[in-house]
Parts: structure tokens; sequence; C-alpha cells
């Protein structure tokens, strides 16, 4: 096989074309072997296995510089770049990451997990090395998808008013950026960018320039005549008016196409845009015909395409999805927004019993709170369907236009806590820490479904402001005692009574401690554990009166340690009571199961039942 033989990508350039042909077809082979054990993003890495080996094969890296938008698309790149034999450890503890990583290899130039932001990144390279009067290229590759996002935009406009050389792949899979308008487009692209056409063109204008009077006229008047016709013919105008040479579009599944327009474009100054057309799932029946579907799947049979996972249970974005139709039914002023998760949230249903009502904007979550706002403002009851790690893309906008308006504005913040083998970019640990910092702002946590359902009731229909439900990644192992109590702002419940020790937990973390508590019972040791539900405002009272009871408190709270809710709880509570938190640690927290990352930080109820009781006996 060809691919035993590629080690680094310096190894591709001893092949021919038809042998690259060949390779493609056995790493596309090697993916689906290998991530349907391990699970992650299929479809689109099947979709760039020519786009990937074609840069490798035009470019000198690590020299050069390769920044990857997004990072779940480079499988292909990590098996091209040394770590072919780790990939049986993709996404698992202790293995190789799903994103690119700087720690893991010296062709991961940055780290990347959320969209938009390679173009930013790979001006600031460009433009240190132009500082250090370095020599090598350094290149972009951004989906459609994530040009959605407004840091993209920002960076295309910054570079555009530059001369800084760069070159920005634009891999187009499914959003129809522009229409192919056929050979006069490619044919244009060509011309515009051969050596002899560049040269001929600078050479013209060195004449212009010359002459005094009637060279401006004449050149305004080429350009006005040049700019009509690439309007009419050329697809890639926008980028052209931004500052951009334009190329494309080049059948991102054509090696011989993708390599000469590489080369060429790697002699061209400026900033350059390769519209690349690819085709997600590429090779691959079931993920050609169901791209959703395969974008991020855990492990599957190849040959039937059907998960190999065998829970039958709701996830909470089930719940929340079914929830909202039912609210949105008899509550007309409800409307969901969502950054191009209407399916990872749940939203599907809704998007088609609501059509009008469903807003999906893309990846632009600064957009997404902003424009929910001015929903508030009209009268609307917006819901804010965002993944927790995303919603910190929105900080300013929950701050600035939500919150000090004091608008009724709900954030249903989806994957809060650890969501396991995304590892650190996703991990969703910080959003309680922020958002209880936000005045006006309250935030709640469900321990089961029907607790979660009451919530969103209450957030929609019995409050007005600012809120927050946040909740995790897939199921809920079952009900506690007392969920299916009335939701009252700022208060807390007695899950059950116990007279020796008082856990306090909210969201998924009371489920833990109802095990902590079982496990005590062993012991003779008798807890009350306290429901938080609301982790802003907080029942201080239903604290007070339990911990002064106990005099040993334990506060559990899946997030980050500083700043978060269990600190507070610690600083509240009265010196005479013993008191023992546990949170995840101030660090970026790496990919492997929840249950696996819950055992190596120790908040597992095992861990945390073995620290009380060492505590409880020196108390």
């Amino acid at each position: 096989m060809k691919l035993d033989t590629i080690n680094l990508p310096h190894n591709l350039k001893k092949l021919s074309v038809d042998e690259l042909n060949i390779l493609c077809g056995e790493i596309r082979e090697f993916l689906l072997e290998t991530v349907s054990k391990t699970g992650g993003h299929i479809a689109s890495n099947l979709g760039v296995v020519e786009l990937t080996v074609a840069l490798h094969f035009c470019l000198n890296c690590p020299k050069d510089k390769l920044i990857w938008d997004v990072g779940h698309q480079t499988y292909v790149h990590k098996i091209l770049t040394g770590r072919k034999d780790k990939m049986n450890t993709l996404r698992q503890f202790n293995g190789i990451s799903g994103f690119p990583k700087r720690e893991e290899s010296e062709y991961d130039v940055f780290d990347t997990g959320h969209s938009s932001t390679s173009i930013s990144a790979a001006i600031g390279m460009a433009r240190a090395r132009d500082i250090k009067n370095d020599n090598y290229e350094v290149v972009a590759v951004i989906g459609d998808g994530a040009l959605t996002g407004g840091l993209a935009f920002e960076a295309l406009n910054d570079i555009g008013r530059s001369n800084t050389k760069l070159i920005v792949v634009l891999n187009d899979n499914e959003m129809s950026i522009s229409p192919n308008v056929g050979g006069l487009s490619a044919y244009l692209s060509k011309i515009r960018t051969e050596p002899r056409y560049l040269a001929t063109k600078k050479d013209v204008e060195k004449i212009l320039d010359k002459m005094p009077f009637a060279g401006k006229k004449i050149k305004r008047f080429i350009k006005r005549a040049k700019d009509g016709i690439k309007k009419m013919v050329v697809t890639g105008m926008l980028f052209e008016e931004l500052g951009f040479t334009y190329m494309g579009p080049v059948d991102g599944h054509n090696l011989n196409n993708l390599i000469e327009t590489f080369n060429k474009a790697k002699n061209i100054e400026g900033p350059i845009l390769i519209h690349v057309k690819t085709t997600k799932g590429k090779g691959y029946k079931f993920a050609e015909e169901r791209p959703d579907d395969f974008h991020g799947v855990s492990a599957f049979d190849v040959k039937t395409g059907k998960s190999l996972k065998k829970s039958i249970l709701p996830t909470y974005s089930d719940v929340f999805g079914k929830k909202m139709v039912e609210i949105a039914k008899y509550n007309e002023n409800v409307v969901a927004i969502t950054a191009a998760m209407t399916d990872g949230t749940g939203l599907k249903d809704f998007s088609l019993e609501f059509p009008k009502r469903l807003f999906d904007v893309g990846i632009a979550e600064q957009h997404a709170v902003t424009m929910s706002a001015g929903l508030a403002v009209n009268g609307m009851v917006p819901v804010v369907a965002l993944y927790s790690s995303f919603l910190q893309r929105a900080y300013d906008q929950v701050i600035h236009d939500v919150a000090t308006q004091n608008l009724h504005v709900v954030f249903a913040i989806d994957r809060a806590g650890l969501v396991g083998n995304d590892g650190e970019t996703h991990q969703g640990v910080f959003d309680s820490a922020f958002l209880c910092q936000i005045p006006n702002m309250v935030v709640m946590a469900p321990a089961d479904y029907r607790e979660f359902e009451s919530m969103l009731d209450f957030s929609i229909n019995n409050y007005n402001g600012p809120i927050s439900v946040r909740y995790p990644r897939g199921s809920s192992k079952s009900n506690v005692n007392n969920s299916d109590t009335n939701v009252e702002l700022g208060k807390g419940y007695i899950v059950e009574e116990g007279k020796d020790i008082t856990i306090i937990a909210n969201g998924k973390m009371v489920n833990v401690a109802v095990d902590i508590k079982n496990i005590l019972n062993e012991k003779n040791i008798d807890s009350e554990i306290i429901n938080l539900r609301f982790l802003k405002p907080l029942d201080e009272n239903l604290i007070l009166e339990s911990v002064n009871k106990t005099k040993f408190a334990v506060v559990l709270d899946e997030a980050v340690k500083d700043g978060s809710v269990a600190i507070k709880i610690k600083n509240m509570i009265p010196s005479n009571v013993k008191t023992l938190i546990k949170t995840l640690p101030d660090e970026f927290i790496k990919q492997g199961t929840i249950d696996e990352l819950f055992f190596e930080n120790k908040m597992d109820a095992n861990s945390i039942a073995i620290e009380i009781l060492a505590n409880y006996m020196n108390k």
C-alpha cells in the first residue's frame, strides 16, 4: 500500500499524481476503519482528502505554516504528519486530539477547536514573518460555514487592505457562496494568475504612471472596464473587492487542478483566496447522503453506516427540543435562535413545526445574542440555544446588549460541564463562573428531565429578564426526590434529609451526591442533600439552615474552581462549619470519556466519598 510508505509530508513528493490518487483512496479506507472504532468527525475529513494531500504535496511544512479552521477536519493532516500509527487513540483518554494541537506536533502550528479563527491567526503569522524578513508560505484553510463567523470577515477586511502575502483556501462543501459559471470563469481565473499576465500588467501600469496626464485616466478606464466584466463572469468579485486575488472555483477532488492552482498561488504577491469545491463524506455513500448525521459520530458499522451506540435514552437536547415545541404551541411570542446547531441543540422538530420562528444565524454567536436582544425589545421571547463553550464567543453581547437592558432573553446552554472526547476547546466548564458575575442574570441547572422542563417553563413564561438554564451533554440517570416541586426564583430544596453532613450540589452533580450518600450510609454517616436549582441567586437561607445543623458541608460543582459557585458558597458558610469543596481544576481538561475525566479529576462518587470520610474523621 502507498500509505505504508507515507510517514511525513516530504514522502508525498516522490509520488506521481496517479500514485497520489491511489493514496487518497487508501486514506479514505483508513479513515473509515479508524473513525468507525474511535468515533469522531468523519464526513468533513472524507471531504478534504485530496485537498490535504495536495497542500502537503505543494507546501514545505513545517517551514510553511498551514492553519486549519475549526480543526475537526485535520485527521488526514495528522495521518500525513507522523501520527498515522496513533490514529487508533484519536479522541481517546491520553490519546491524540481530534483537533490541531501545537504540543502534539510541529506540523500543528495553531490550536483550533472553534470556528472562524484561521484567517486572523494566519495574518498574525504572515506579519511576523515579514517583520523578521523570513521566507515561507502561510496558508489558512477555512470552510464556507466558518466564513459566516464575524471574526472571519474582520480578518478578510484587514488583510485585503494590506499587501501581505497570504493564501486563504475556502473549502466550499455545503453552502453555495456563488454559482460556478463554467469554463469562462475558470479561463479568466487561469489568465489572471498566469505569470506572463501579471508581469505584463505591472509593465503597463509602470508605463501609464509615467504619462503625466492621460495615464491616470487610462488606468481608471481600464479598471472600470475590467471590473465590469468580472462582475458579470467572475464568481469571486466580493473577494476581489476586498483586495484578494481570487482563484477558482477549483474541483477539490481533482489533484491535478489543486496542485496546479496551489503552485501558481505561491508565485503571486499579496493576499490570495482559492475557492475549492468539495463534497462532505466523499467516497462513503452513507456520509455523502447524510453529511449532517456523519458530521460527528460515535463508533459505527462501516458496512451499514449504523451507530454501534446502544443507548435509547433521550438526551437533554432531545428533551429541550420537545419542550420547546410544546411551549411554542400556546405561546406565540416564543422564538428559537441557534448558531449552525439546529440539529445539535435539538431544535429540528421546532424548525419543522415553526419554520418562521426558528433563526439559524450560522456560526455567529455574537450576532445571535444581539439579534435576540432586538427580538426581546419588540416583545418576543427569544430562546438562544448554544453549546456552553460556544457561548463564550458572545460574552460581551450577553453583558452589553442583554443584561444591561434587563431584557427577557432565555439562554439554553447545552453541553454545560464536561463533554468528553472533543477535549479542551469544548468542555463547558466556564459558563457558570462568568454568567454568575453578570448583574440581572439568573442562572439555573436541572438535576433531571422533569426539573429541566419546569425550568424552561419558568424561564419562558414566568420570568421577565435575562435567564440561563445550563444542562449537560447526554442523558439523565434518573429522577431525584422532590424534583417535581414548583420552580420558584432563587429557591432550592432538600433532596434527602440527613443529620451528619450537608452535600450541596447543582445539575448533574445532584445525582453524584445521591450516590455519595448511598456510599456514606454504609459507614453510618447520614447525609443531607441540597439541590440548589439556582446558581444565581443562591438560596442562602436553605444552605445556612442545613450546615448549621450538620456542621459539615460538602459543595459539589462541575466547573472550574476560580469564580465558581462552590467558592461563593464556601465564603458564606460560618467558620465553625467544616467545609469541603469539590470542583474541577483551574486548567484546560483534555479529551476522554466523561466517566474517565470524572475519575481523573476525582469528581466521581467514590473518590469524593473517600475524601469526605478522611475529612469527617478528622473534623
